[in-house]
């Protein structure tokens, strides 16, 4: 027995979940430590990269150009887009692009083709997820280079270290020391605008970049050079779509506060610093974000960088972790065992599955890649298509949820879409150099997202097939003199209406059945919470017999019994003090007639259903009250 996931929600959320609570700075400095690590650590690598692209002794025209595109792109696509735009863009305060597929796709009206396109976009995010950590921890330790070359050999083994360190170490969770994670990344950014500013001072004319005609006359004056910098450009804003996606967990506040009071300003300055040292003629071999600091600084601001990429690396981590979530909860991923590694918050969580695939392919990619320049050949091309489907979806948000016009909303729509295909356009030319990786590893996530959701759906056609009205099913149990035996059963099935198979099933089997009958079905709304009055709604369908529908958020965590709980309040009679729980378990098979899914889609189900965490887990039942009753279904 799976949650329901409903596409026509007719209850409203509420106010099951607090808003984030503390000062606006206090909550601020935390967002810097979960929202901030992948975009605030770019500068390790960005420039770096475009240099790469560019002439061995570039001239100041280029230079400009770059930091020009480079500076335009933060202000268009983060600020302007994500801050401005997509973060009033909310669903009951969740952000990101599965909370918006939900909104618009699912929510307002069933729309099968936003869902999909959101869903790709969500599997895409994985892709670059598994890439962000090994390219963020190899940019850090490769300024060990600058110390001495001798350290070359044992950078990939150092970050291969660090990175199983790192992911072995998610199952304990990061309360303990996620409050430092702010902190940190204070004196990270604060570090990084000091040397900006130190390298600005030698060669201030490089605000000259600000004036956008400098970056657009490099990309339009030098041919296919200057298109395909753009691909190198795009990473300085890879970390972008957290901004959105973290909402949920501080409020669109906060992450504005720490965005324009914090970051944007440590990053321009970074950005110009570096553009200026090599206007200044610095050599432009090795990592030109390292040769901003002095000599006797560097072990320490490689030690702080390396700090800031493990800190932007679990902020990935515990994305993936809670993506993941919303997508069981939605429907789309079988039952995983999620723990909860901290009582203070609600995204504490942690999925071992997610936790060790990434770890293998991070870690893959860190081992094959070898260096961060090989990563950033691959780097950007999934999170760049996430992009451009985010700006569709606001281009439709636009419309129903702000009721602007078509030409208001189209006009808007246009800009992000022009200026995303140009970087998607751009990150294409990196296919053959990698970027195959993260897209192979969405189209994988993507098709087990698929496959599950027509499996789940099949089972449940296939459920409510022959059903049993409750009359006849009680009058027949009265006509066959079946035992009533003391006590409460709790039948947990899928159907919404007559009587739920798996109580058919423990009659036939078991040939008795308990004096009082309560029946519940599990309904995930697409909306993240939902208020306790909305929670229950009971009906006594027959004497000694209630039926019950239960409604969460998905991102909630259902409860079983203390939902129960409540439901003497409202009206119910039943003695829930001594309860069994009865739950299906079904043994997915192909169906005979050749009306079912392919025979490969009804394996690769079978398989995760078969893997899927038990039902009394997700459930939160007490284990020595659970009965289990099996069945085959042909699907």
């Amino acid at each position: 027995m799976d949650a329901t996931s409903s596409e026509d929600p007719t209850l409203p959320a509420g106010d099951a979940r607090q808003p984030p609570q503390g000062a606006l700075p206090v909550l601020g400095l935390s967002a810097l430590g979960i929202v901030f690590g992948d975009i605030g650590t770019s500068p390790l690598y960005t420039f770096k990269t475009i240099l790469g692209t560019t002439a061995a002794s570039p001239d100041a025209g280029t230079v400009l150009g770059a930091l020009s595109l480079v500076l335009w792109t933060l202000f268009i696509i983060t600020t302007i887009k994500y801050v401005s735009f997509a973060m009033r863009v909310d669903n009951d305060g969740e952000g990101g692009i599965l909370a918006l597929m939900a909104l618009l796709g699912v929510k307002k009206q069933h729309r099968p083709t936003i869902v999909a396109f959101g869903l790709f976009g969500a599997a895409l995010i994985y892709g670059d997820g598994a890439i962000t950590p090994a390219i963020s921890v190899l940019s850090a330790l490769e300024g060990l280079e600058m110390v001495t070359s001798a350290v070359q050999p044992y950078v990939v083994p150092v970050a291969v270290a660090i990175l199983l360190a790192l992911f072995a170490i998610q199952s304990k969770g990061t309360a303990t020391i996620g409050h430092w994670f702010g902190p940190i990344m204070l004196v990270w950014f604060l570090a990084m605008a000091a040397m900006g500013i130190f390298g600005i001072v030698q060669h201030p004319s490089v605000f000259l970049a600000l004036n956008p005609i400098y970056g657009l006359s490099y990309l339009f004056s030098n041919g296919a050079t200057g298109f395909l910098v753009l691909g190198a450009v795009f990473l300085c804003v890879t970390g972008a779509e957290a901004l959105y996606a973290d909402m949920g967990h501080f409020g669109s506040g906060p992450i504005k506060l720490a965005w324009f009071a914090v970051v944007f300003p440590s990053l321009i300055l970074n950005y110009a610093g570096q553009a200026a040292l090599v206007l200044q003629g610095a050599p432009t071999d090795g990592n030109i974000f390292f040769r901003l600091c002095p000599g006797a600084l560097l072990i320490p601001l490689i030690v702080l960088a390396t700090v800031a990429t493990i800190i932007a690396s679990q902020s990935i981590i515990t994305g993936a972790f809670s993506m993941t979530r919303q997508a069981i909860q939605l429907g789309w991923l079988p039952r995983l065992s999620i723990k909860q590694t901290s009582s203070e918050g609600y995204g504490q969580i942690y999925v071992g599955v997610v936790n060790w695939l990434l770890m293998l392919v991070t870690v893959a990619l860190t081992i094959g890649f070898g260096k961060s320049d090989n990563l950033a050949a691959a780097y950007g091309i999934a999170v760049s298509l996430t992009m451009l489907v985010t700006s569709a979806l606001l281009f439709i948000a636009m419309r129903e949820i702000w009721r602007w016009s078509l030409f208001a909303a189209g006009t808007v729509a246009a800009c992000f879409l022009v200026v995303d295909s140009a970087f998607f356009l751009a990150n294409l030319t990196k296919i053959a150099e990698g970027g195959y990786v993260p897209l192979l590893l969405a189209v994988c996530v993507y098709g087990l997202m698929w496959i599950w959701h027509r499996g789940a759906a099949a089972v449940t056609t296939r459920m409510h097939e022959a059903l049993i009205p409750v009359s006849d099913f009680m009058a027949e149990i009265a006509k066959k003199k079946i035992p009533r035996v003391p006590g409460t059963a709790v039948f947990l099935t899928r159907t919404e209406r007559d009587t739920p198979p798996v109580m058919v099933w423990h009659v036939t089997h078991n040939r008795a059945l308990h004096e009082h009958i309560f029946v519940l079905r599990v309904e995930i709304l697409s909306v993240p919470w939902v208020s306790a009055g909305n929670r229950i709604a009971i009906a006594q369908v027959a004497p000694n017999y209630w039926r019950a529908d239960a409604r969460f958020g998905f991102m909630e965590r259902p409860h079983i019994p203390d939902l129960l709980a409540t439901s003497r309040s409202l009206g119910c009679t039943i003695d829930l003090s001594d309860v069994t729980y009865y739950v299906g378990h079904e043994t997915v098979v192909g169906r005979e007639d050749g009306k079912g899914l392919p025979a490969w889609q009804e394996r690769v189900f079978a398989v995760m259903e078969r893997n899927a965490t038990h039902v009394s887990d997700f459930f939160s039942l007490p284990n020595d009250q659970v009965v289990e009753i099996g069945r085959q279904v042909a699907i």
